[in-house]
């Protein structure tokens, strides 16, 4: 792993930070409310670590990392009663009494609690989604991150091995007629984990001054927990479900699903008509730029009479420059700094040089879903690392390898990093931990977050990133036709049946993506719902405030002005931002 200390010029980031988020009256705002308000939400996080304290330990706080909850009904009904419990006091306030930031705070709140009841009597994933239950991740956490000494760290780790037996025993108890590929993927996700306690653990203890027999009892204890994984995998293996329920969700837990999840003020098939006239527009401009290009690259050659045909063959021209498969994380590594001086010169954003960005190997517990992703740390833990988790290549046959890197060519790669780091989620997330609301950071919309890394591809672009070059325009139009295509392939797989066939033809053909990249988000959209239509819902969103801030300002727009503002309400859903802006 390597540390990417981010080099900018410091400056003064409180005000940006506190303009939106902080307690901002409006008419009508009583003071004396909010007081007692900011007071509830202490109380409410402090009981909402008490039922959930993997979360609690993800984001940084510590004081329950001993802790392992059973999923039994006993701990079941804990969270149905305290959820009922906080919708209950949650009504004793007047929103419209409130702050902005309170105001949305509390929206957030009540989403949260409501998708809580939902999740156990409505969705039920519990019952056929056997991913859900595994202990790697947090115990992969506490081992990994340097936020307390080494030995009270395993102390904590190891008062949690004795229930891993329990745990899968009671999700055994649980799990009817499971998903085929969400069984699948719970045994690999799960195998994967087993060298964080067989391997991992071990290796810190020899690091430490714990007595031998001690370490001793919890090497046994870290055994037994290892067996109780394996036990679980091949138990999912000899299932042998009567009428193993499909992974599609179907309309009305998708609709519902969307509401919760992406808070966006459209509706699922509301968001999905917008990706199907954005595809249009997309097309078009593809067509007009390969057109452009074509005498460069062709010479006089006839141009295809078909426009789908004539922009894929230019994508196909283009991607063969692609690093080795050898060198892709190292490439991902070289291309941050240069990210970096570019928001620096057309003066974008400000970046806070003080958090580390590390570019690591996709541990094995997280693989299986995507190709990279960022963790970073909570609101509790700011110093922790933040992380880029870059899918290996190693030991992939030679033509999936290619498949995959002509996808991620030089043109995508750059805009992968701009989604994912600078300034995507890496900066958001940044921000978003240095908000003054511990609800907006713990309680993130993931339509905003993924919004804010789409936006950020499009605004890197219009200041000239990449030269202008109509290259680069056009693989982030292909870049671009994924987000919208991801709309499309989860609303059509999860609410119209679209087949296997289907997709691989929309991601292919209509959306130029290598046969690996399509393979690839069949098994993501088999494996999850809702989380792929985030991109565009967000980044649509984004785009229609930043227009409407524009208008509004008019001769004393400034660009910076809005991405800082905007980033100043943490993770909140746009629809409230928007509010929050005045429109």
């Amino acid at each position: 792993m390597r540390k990417l200390f981010l080099c900018a010029t410091a400056v003064a980031i409180l005000a940006a930070c506190n303009n939106g988020s902080s307690d901002s009256k409006k008419s009508g705002s009583d003071s004396t409310l909010n007081n007692a308000f900011s007071q509830y939400e202490a109380r409410f996080i402090d009981a909402l670590w008490k039922v959930n304290p993997d979360w609690a330990t993800s984001v940084g706080y510590h004081k329950y990392d001993s802790v392992l909850v059973v999923p039994d009904s006993t701990a079941t009904q804990t969270k149905l009663t305290f959820a009922q419990q906080q919708l209950d006091s949650l009504k004793t306030f007047d929103i419209k009494a409130l702050s902005d930031a309170n105001s949305i705070d509390y929206q957030l709140m009540q989403n949260y609690l409501h998708s809580v009841q939902w999740g156990i009597n409505e969705e039920k994933s519990n019952e056929w989604d056997p991913s859900s239950f595994n202990v790697s991740n947090t115990f992969a956490f506490i081992l990994n991150e340097n936020y307390a000494p080494l030995e009270s760290r395993l102390r904590s780790f190891a008062a949690r091995l004795p229930y891993i037996p329990a745990y899968y025993e009671a999700a055994k108890k649980q799990i009817k007629d499971p998903v085929p590929e969400l069984t699948s993927l719970a045994i690999d996700q799960n195998n994967g984990g087993v060298s964080v306690f067989e391997k991992d653990f071990a290796d810190s203890l020899k690091k430490t001054g714990i007595p031998a027999a001690e370490q001793s009892a919890m090497l046994a204890s870290a055994k037994n927990g290892a067996k109780a994984i394996r036990d679980y995998a091949n138990w999912l293996k000899a299932l042998k479900p009567a009428n193993p329920r499909s992974f599609r969700l179907g309309k009305k837990l998708y609709d519902q699903k969307f509401d919760f999840n992406i808070q966006s003020s459209f509706t699922a098939s509301q968001i999905y008509d917008s990706a199907i006239a954005r595809k249009a527009y997309v097309h078009g401009e593809m067509t007009k730029i390969s057109r452009k290009l074509w005498p460069t690259y062709f010479g006089n050659t006839p141009m295809p009479a078909d426009s789908l045909e004539l922009v894929g063959r230019m994508i196909d021209t283009l991607s063969v420059q692609h690093v080795k498969p050898e060198e892709f994380q190292s490439a991902i590594e070289k291309q941050l700094p240069a990210l970096i001086a570019f928001i620096k010169e057309k003066d974008l954003l400000y970046i806070d040089p003080s958090k580390p960005l590390v570019v690591r190997k996709e541990p094995a517990y997280m693989a299986g879903v995507a190709g990279a992703s960022i963790s970073a740390p909570g609101p509790y833990d700011k110093g922790g690392n933040t992380y880029y988790n870059v899918g290996s290549l190693e030991g992939w046959p030679k033509e999936k390898a290619e498949s995959y890197l002509r996808e991620y060519n030089q043109y995508i790669l750059q805009i992968l990093d701009i989604h994912e780091a600078i300034p995507g989620h890496y900066t958001q997330l940044v921000y978003a931990n240095q908000s003054p609301s511990l609800i907006k950071s713990l309680m993130g919309n993931g339509a905003m977050i993924e919004g804010w890394a789409v936006y950020t591809e499009q605004m890197m672009l219009e200041n000239g990133y990449g030269k202008d070059a109509p290259e680069m325009w056009l693989m982030w139009y292909k870049w671009n036709l994924r987000t919208v295509c991801n709309t499309i392939l989860d609303y059509s797989v999860h609410v119209k049946d679209m087949s296997k066939e289907d997709a691989i033809h929309l991601l292919t053909k209509e959306a130029f993506q290598q046969t690996a990249e399509a393979e690839g988000k069949w098994k993501r959209v088999s494996v999850s719902s809702v989380q792929l239509t985030s991109y565009f819902t967000g980044y649509k969103e984004i785009i229609d405030l930043r227009e409407l801030y524009k208008k509004q300002e008019g001769a004393n727009y400034r660009l910076k002005a809005f991405n800082e503002k905007f980033l100043s309400y943490g993770s909140a859903p746009v629809k409230y931002i928007r509010e929050a802006f005045g429109f």
